[in-house]
């Protein structure tokens, strides 16, 4: 039985953080991963000569951001897109009302004045709120201190429905009061016309990646860790697991003893979101002009109601929507044709005739994915924010969680997963290691630092 230092489960943004550090310091790594490739939930599609993100897009601000000096570090091309945090007017947007008519630039700005309003009312409902509280509770609460009329306060209502669903992939009632602590962008967002997925194979270069060994058993004790996977077992000294919450959660991947009890409780108290994209590329651009975004509001909102213009990005007619909460929940065993056509019959209401099929498309199933189960982790009623990091809780001396969700500051994020690894491997050397030393190229392969 091959007997090495560390063990890290899954080659996503946080294992491969983790791995890298760990490697730069001397250790002898293994990284097991499942997938026939690097990245985990950073994915990115390149058939037909495009680049398609299926997974993460964004960095959510580039203000002291440990992923924006990476992408940098890595020579990664980065443009500008700062809609991707749910801002209601961080860049132009073109709203539609009720009835499928643009709203002039006076009701634009009456309605953002009113989500405004009821954001900074929320700060303080939010941190009064008990931990059985819902979003919706929280959301509901402020909204009846504005003392709107109905239809006013139901703009404002279903803005905070969809804001939800698409930052966190929840019905709003389902996600705990705090799940939506972390909405806050410092500095511009940013996409990578080059990929997001060139992040992952940077932090893997040198690393010793063994694909397609999918991890059923970790076996934990005071004198380290066994894992099994389909093709043998592997004992180390400590190990880095770095799966979804999704996973974790899953019979098919046991730890033995379980979890203690404090990281047992953290880890129900979260659970994976239902959260696709879809991707339609068009022959004309039919849609407004000038704009980074375009929402509909009303009922017509209920499942399709933002499109983001990605055509500056590639110079090919493209928007991208989201099937989020519901919506995924309810299509995810549709064709693609179905949802295309459903997503049309919302276009043709802002655009008519205009709104044409699209020559390609592109959908995500994150939630069929066996090794991601959903796209990211949020909190459920009952949750607090204290569990992210209660989850990561060093286990035994030996083992380690880590991954987006076990990172309070900035949770569902790649900076969430890259700092989480950080983390973990900090721990193991019982050292702090500059954040920095992540994208800094080790000397131990015969190339300066940079």
């Amino acid at each position: 039985m091959d007997h090495i230092d560390t063990i890290v489960v899954g080659a996503g943004v946080a294992g491969l953080t983790a791995a890298r550090l760990l490697a730069d310091a001397g250790r002898r790594v293994v990284v097991l991963e499942a997938r026939d490739r690097v990245g985990g939930r950073v994915w990115t599609d390149r058939s037909g000569g495009r680049v398609t993100d299926l997974g993460a897009s964004w960095i959510h601000g580039i203000d002291d951001s440990p992923v924006a000096a990476a992408a940098t570090a890595f020579g990664m091309p980065t443009v500008e897109f700062t809609v991707g945090g749910y801002q209601p007017d961080s860049r132009p947007i073109a709203y539609y009302g009720p009835d499928g008519r643009r709203l002039a630039d006076a009701a634009t700005r009456s309605f953002v004045d009113d989500i405004r309003a009821v954001d900074a009312a929320l700060v303080h409902v939010v941190e009064q709120s008990e931990p059985d509280a819902s979003y919706r509770d929280a959301t509901e609460a402020a909204l009846a201190a504005q003392d709107w009329d109905e239809d006013r306060a139901q703009r404002v209502r279903e803005y905070l429905e969809h804001r939800s669903e698409e930052q966190y992939g929840a019905w709003i009632e389902d996600l705990a009061a705090h799940g939506l602590d972390d909405d806050w962008i410092d500095g511009d967002e940013v996409v990578f016309p080059d990929g997001y997925d060139r992040l992952a194979e940077s932090l893997a270069d040198g690393l010793d990646i063994r694909l397609q060994h999918v991890v059923s058993h970790v076996r934990w004790s005071a004198d380290g860790v066994a894992v099994t996977t389909g093709l043998g077992t592997l004992t180390a000294d400590s190990a880095v697991v770095t799966v979804p919450v999704g996973v974790l959660q899953s019979a098919e991947f046991v730890i033995e003893p379980p979890l203690p009890e404090s990281v047992a409780g953290a880890l129900s108290r979260l659970t994976m979101n239902a959260f696709e994209k879809i991707f339609l590329r068009f022959a004309t651009k039919f849609w407004d002009d000038g704009v980074y975004a375009i929402r509909q509001q009303g009922p017509e909102s209920r499942w399709w109601h933002s499109w983001y213009d990605l055509t500056a990005l590639h110079g090919e007619p493209t928007l991208l929507t989201f099937a989020a909460g519901p919506a995924a929940v309810e299509t995810r065993d549709w064709d693609e044709d179905r949802v295309v056509e459903s997503v049309l019959a919302q276009l043709r209401r802002l655009y008519g005739d205009r709104a044409e099929q699209p020559t390609h498309v592109i959908t995500t199933a994150w939630q069929h994915d066996p090794f991601a189960r959903g796209s990211y982790a949020y909190m459920t009623v009952g949750s607090t924010t204290a569990d992210h990091d209660e989850l990561s809780t060093p286990i035994g001396g030996v083992l380690h969680l880590a991954g987006e969700a076990t990172w309070t500051d900035d949770p569902a994020t790649v900076t969430a997963a890259l700092c989480s690894g950080h983390r973990a491997a900090s721990n193991i050397l019982q050292r702090e290691i500059p954040i920095r030393e992540v994208w800094r190229r080790s000397d131990r392969d015969g190339r300066l630092p940079v």
